[in-house]
């Protein structure tokens, strides 16, 4: 599966969670809601995936990621009124620990879906709202 699918069906999965629940829930029931549709689509799902921070070779901290897909995709879930640039800084940095190439920082709890996907390559960022 090339990425574009990969980050496709993960959009589509986040999309089928928000249509179902609507945007009034925590964090942990749309990431346990998300694991569900992702396996029901036969991704490789990794909950809770570490990550370890290095600094100058050295390994000083682990994180979390919410989810890393096909052992390819990082993915990082909110549910806040609206993305904000520190939410997006967390995704990136988080990509950048895992050292994978795509990322998604998906938010819930806006009226409609957010998305944004984020590249450690070439740090571009694409905005999406649906």
């Amino acid at each position: 599966m090339l990425l574009s699918e990969i980050t496709g069906e993960i959009i589509g999965a986040s999309m089928e969670v928000h249509r179902n629940f609507g945007r009034g829930f925590q964090e942990y029931l749309y990431q346990r809601a998300l694991e569900k549709e992702l396996i029901k689509r036969n991704l490789s799902v990794k909950r809770e995936f570490d990550l370890h921070v290095y600094y100058k070779n050295d390994q000083i901290s682990l994180r979390k990621t919410d989810f890393l897909i096909n052992d390819l995709v990082c993915v990082e879930l909110k549910a806040v009124s609206n993305l904000e640039d520190v939410h997006l800084a967390q995704a990136l940095n988080y990509l950048e620990a895992s050292g994978k190439e795509v990322g998604l920082l998906i938010n819930f709890r806006a009226a409609s879906l957010q998305f944004k996907r984020t590249s450690n390559k070439r740090q571009r960022i694409f905005s999406h709202e649906s």
